[in-house]
């Protein structure tokens, strides 16, 4: 596949990558210049700029990530329910009417509901 339209197409991806990347570069950075540092008035600029940073690009890296994977999911179904609506089948034999019917019938009636008044007392 062309690298350019797979760049194209997970767009989302290829920038979660690139925020998770530049998170960890910035914890390297940070931890590289606290570990030369003996005073701690000298370790908090590395601490606030490098480790809060990093660690604010891994955060949006992450939630890239997931956000990629719930669009995916999204299309997935989406093109589920266009397939049913279409009258077609999303991987298993259509039934017919009435052996719908048949199968809702066949099911276990659902417990009676009990009012909260009759089970306190």
């Amino acid at each position: 596949m062309n690298i350019v339209r797979w760049v194209r197409v997970q767009w989302d991806r290829v920038l979660a990558v690139a925020a998770a990347l530049g998170g960890v570069i910035g914890l390297v950075i940070s931890w590289a210049g606290i570990s030369d540092e003996v005073f701690a008035a000298r370790q908090l600029p590395y601490l606030l700029s490098g480790g809060i940073g990093g660690l604010f690009l891994l955060g949006v890296g992450a939630t890239m990530w997931l956000s990629a994977d719930l669009r995916d999911e999204w299309h997935k179904l989406d093109r589920i329910e266009r397939r049913l609506e279409a009258g077609g089948s999303a991987g298993t034999p259509s039934a017919t009417s009435a052996e719908r019917a048949e199968a809702v019938a066949s099911q276990p009636a659902p417990p009676a509901a009990v009012p909260l008044t009759a089970a306190r007392s």
